[in-house]
């Protein structure tokens, strides 16, 4: 099947992901736009995987206060490289992550950090950790998405192991 440059552009604006990686989506499903986007999906996950091992010890700290000056995050966001970590895509997600924590106020980066004996106390376990930890919440610009989906789509799309290291978020008062 002949697949159009304007249905591979398409594709590519929709997912940030090269034009190879495109067509051979769009060819692997016949043309349909939904399916394709699952398979880069599909494997930017599984590249997101392979690069889990790899140390990630340059970055940057992201700081945040909102309209008001009564609410302020810190979060500290980790890459391979230097390179990567001052990128306009990286400083991007890190914005973005850094608003998301401003306006969603979660209290764990990843579900393995929460005590035990916190979820004892919990009758459903997965709705406490789309509450109250970041990689398992909605992303706040796009609910469709988790925080964790938005950081496999970025290190697929930069080539890169990042991590998610930690954060601080201040609210007046509290």
């Amino acid at each position: 099947m002949k697949i159009s440059l304007e249905a591979v552009k398409e594709l590519r604006s929709i997912t940030a992901a090269s034009v190879s990686d495109c067509r051979k989506a769009l060819e692997e499903a016949k043309g349909d736009m939904k399916e394709a986007m699952a398979l880069l999906r599909k494997r930017g996950v599984e590249l997101a995987a392979k690069k889990q091992d790899r140390q990630a010890k340059e970055g940057r700290i992201e700081a945040y206060v909102h309209m008001g000056n009564k609410i302020g995050v810190l979060v500290e966001v980790n890459a391979e490289s230097d390179f990567v970590a001052r990128g306009q895509d990286f400083c991007n997600f890190t914005k973005d992550l850094a608003m998301h924590i401003t306006a969603c106020a979660p209290l764990y980066v990843a579900k393995e950090e929460v005590p035990a004996e916190v979820l004892k106390h919990e009758k459903n376990k997965e709705d406490y950790y789309k509450a109250h930890c970041l990689m398992e919440q909605p992303f706040v610009k796009d609910p469709a998405i988790t925080v964790k989906d938005l950081l496999v789509n970025v290190i697929a799309k930069l080539g890169e192991n990042i991590v998610v290291r930690r954060f601080t978020r201040y609210k007046i008062g509290e």
